[in-house]
């Protein structure tokens, strides 16, 4: 790196964190510092979230995915994006949750249900929490290393230190130092800047990529050149796609209409100034057409293309010698990091031509060569199966970094480096928020017999603060994850939304259910997400020997294919030595299934009399004096606005933004894009060819315009949030009882 990036880096940052220092100035109580005072913009929410959402993480997996499944998936994704927006067009669970005006999902649970209830979840949804994201530094860690060139260790006072150490504690300081100095102020603030700063960056990257490559001669011929039923681009050829699939994407969909409430409390969505602001800030963010997933999108097509075209083989095999390497120091040590490394080193350039051979596959790619060597050089017993997981695992993870620098140019390395570090501490430092003020409000609190000062509350949520970031460190030293990105995080998080999401939603929307089937469905949902994950991680060293040694391997091999069978080919459960049979995906969704069976049936044997929604949402006779409801029958005339979830709170210009959103989510993506085309190749299958033009313009050339448009729109909407997020704070006042107690005279959060 050069000058000249170091001080592309640096200056932003250097505004960001004096940005921070100010957030100070308005943290004058407890409902400052964990919910902005509840004065936050649309725009302000909807940027930030939209820049905490998009992590190194985040962008490491799409690639690691896309490497291995290509983009035929994603016309079977159009269907998500209508989904996303008619749950934020109603303001599905985050209106209902806005109106209980709780401080912390606890707080509502212990409304919902009770206080013993609120301390288990908050218990099990921290530590899940925790656990995945805690995964978030360790990938970026690395990220920097392996884009940078940097050592594996440093000499400091003649002591060998790793860099990976360094780095972790390096950027979780970054982030504990903005939390530190303003809560959810400082977090709304420095994420929508670094949002804000990001925008122009998401336009630079995406155009050097676009005319960096030619789609036409060199994208679209590596994308088709694969076995059938793994076709990259042809929706109707992916039959033999495995763990991420239709099916996948079923578990998705499900997820995200069961769990929306899940992840509630403790983040931005208190932050709103009402109920409808915080329902806008979720339409903009689920509509997220800026420019940042068309960048995402760009990025794992050029890792695709320039590990496969023959135009980069020589690039291709630099990038894969330098990152076999890198990834042997990093995991062995020993004879075994030598014999691997000499062994990788023998390995001659590989030119694919794309016509004249064999089409790739998963079994039979450009990387099967590296594998096949290291899994020899390893061995094939236990401990050889589990080295060569952890390897292959690194392998797909940090080929995104290396192959960006052997190809990015002075700069734009800077720049690239620049939009990292934003994208980890805009994310990192929500999540260290997020689990801190969880475990506080809704572990500590509950035990305290009397109210702490304001004073001495702030303190405790900022030591929480420290400990979550040890935590976070601890466990990138320590814990290994030794599959896909997104299968780690999904499993992760399962423990807790495996039994989550009916205690919410019927918590939400029903009189009916009460404690025991909530406990029914923690035990029962989220406990076969915890046997799936030890099965998964003791898999290759422990379960499947043990299993061979007793003869029990076969007949448990042939008894999952048999169940497995009627759902074939989109869910195939065989017999793996290294793998365990049944993905994170399926896990999850069984536990979901398994939690809502538990919460009905748990509440139907114990169930008494119905809850009372209207005094929790503060409805009807409940309502704050002088106020309003706003509520409007059913005619001809307004169904659709009904239905889209237009209400008389919205204005002239919220009604344009809902009605363009639903136009272009319904009538472009899913009546033009996915149903028009579907009935088509229903009567008339389209060549392989079509399909490559069909992503070239629904992809980057719609994605071009809506990313750019989009991004001028929300920059400008962030600015003018901003200044008046500030002049709100200023105004803002302080009630001392507004700290996340419930009341045992009226079972209600304090009235806001």
């Amino acid at each position: 790196m050069t000058v000249a990036d170091y001080l592309i880096i640096a200056l932003p940052l250097a505004f960001v964190f004096g940005m921070t220092l100010r957030s100070r100035r308005y943290v004058k109580g407890v409902a400052n510092y964990l919910a902005a005072g509840r004065v936050a913009g649309r725009y302000a929410i909807a940027v930030g979230d939209i820049q905490a959402g998009l992590s190194v993480i985040t962008l490491v997996a799409l690639v690691e995915v896309k490497y291995q499944t290509g983009f035929a998936l994603g016309f079977w994704e159009n269907i998500i994006a209508p989904v996303s927006i008619v749950i934020a067009l109603t303001g599905y669970c985050v209106y209902r949750w806005r109106e209980t005006k709780a401080l912390s999902m606890g707080q509502f649970l212990e409304m919902r249900y009770n206080k013993t209830l609120r301390i288990v979840c908050a218990t099990l949804r921290t530590l899940s929490e925790m656990l995945a994201n805690s995964i978030g530094p360790a990938i970026a860690a690395n990220f920097f290393i392996y884009f940078l060139g940097l050592p594996r260790s440093v000499q400091v006072c003649g002591i060998a230190v790793p860099s990976f150490s360094i780095l972790l504690f390096i950027l979780l300081c970054a982030a504990v130092f903005i939390i530190w100095n303003g809560g959810r102020i400082a977090l709304v603030i420095t994420d929508c800047l670094q949002g804000l700063i990001s925008f122009p960056i998401f336009v630079l990257l995406t155009g050097y990529v676009l005319f960096r490559f030619s789609w036409e001669n060199e994208i679209s011929p590596v994308m088709l050149d694969r076995v059938s039923g793994q076709n990259f681009l042809n929706p109707f050829d992916i039959e033999a796609l495995r763990d991420f699939n239709i099916f996948a994407l079923v578990v998705m969909i499900t997820g995200s209409i069961l769990n929306r409430a899940s992840w509630l409390g403790n983040d931005s969505s208190n932050a709103g100034r009402n109920a409808h602001e915080q329902k806008m800030a979720g339409l903009l963010g689920a509509l997220r057409g800026s420019i940042a997933p068309l960048m995402c999108t760009l990025f794992a097509v050029m890792v695709i293309t320039v590990m496969n075209h023959r135009n980069y083989a020589e690039k291709a095999h630099a990038v894969r010698q330098d990152l076999s390497g890198r990834v042997a120091e990093e995991l062995f040590s020993g004879p075994e990091k030598r014999r691997l490394k000499e062994a990788v080193a023998t390995l001659p350039v590989q030119r694919h031509v794309i016509g004249r051979d064999a089409p790739l596959s998963d079994k039979k790619n450009m990387e099967t060569l590296y594998f096949d060597t290291v899994r020899r050089t390893l061995g094939n017993d236990a401990r050889g199966n589990f080295l060569f997981q952890r390897f292959r695992s690194v392998y797909q993870q940090m080929m995104l970094p290396v192959v960006m620098r052997h190809l990015l140019p002075a700069g734009l390395t800077g720049i690239l480096c620049l939009l990292m570090v934003m994208l980890l501490i805009s994310t990192d430092d929500s999540r260290i928020f997020n689990a801190s003020s969880t475990i506080i409000q809704d572990v500590v609190l509950p035990f305290c017999r009397k109210p702490l000062t304001p004073e001495k509350h702030v303190l405790y949520l900022k030591l929480a603060t420290v400990g979550v970031a040890v935590f976070f460190l601890t466990s990138s030293l320590f814990l290994v994850h030794l599959d896909y990105l997104n299968m780690f995080t999904t499993i992760m998080t399962s423990l807790w939304l495996g039994g989550a999401g009916p205690i919410m939603l019927f918590g939400l929307y029903s009189r009916f259910g009460n404690t025991v089937g909530a406990f029914c469905s923690l035990i029962f949902g989220s406990g076969f997400s915890l046997t799936g994950f030890c099965l998964q991680r003791n898999w290759a060293e422990t379960v499947y020997p043990f299993l061979a040694r007793c003869g029990l391997a076969e007949p448990i091999g042939g008894f999952l294919e048999t169940v497995s069978s009627p759902f074939n080919p989109w869910i195939c459960w065989k017999m793996d030595p290294v793998k365990f049979p049944v993905n994170s995906m399926e896990i999850y969704f069984l536990s979901m299934m398994i939690g809502i069976a538990a919460y009905c049936i748990g509440s139907l044997l114990t169930g008494r009399a119905p809850f009372d929604l209207d005094k929790m949402l503060h409805r009807g006779k409940y309502a704050e004096p002088g106020k309003i409801e706003l509520r409007t029958r059913w005619t001809l005339r307004n169904i659709f606005g009904k239905l889209i979830g237009i209400t008389p709170e919205y204005t002239r210009g919220d009604k344009i933004i809902a009605w363009s959103v639903f136009l272009y989510a319904f009538v472009y993506n899913i009546v033009l894009c996915f149903f028009g085309v579907l009935i088509w190749n229903l009567f008339s299958p389209w060549p392989a060819e079509w399909w490559s033009k069909y992503f070239f313009f629904t992809s980057l050339v719609v994605g071009a315009v809506v990313g750019i448009v989009s991004s001028v729109w929300f920059f400008w909407g962030g600015v003018v949030d901003l200044r008046r997020l500030f002049h709100d704070l200023e105004l803002s006042r302080n009630d001392p009882t507004d700290d996340g107690r419930v009341f045992k005279d009226t079972r209600d959060a304090h009235p806001q």
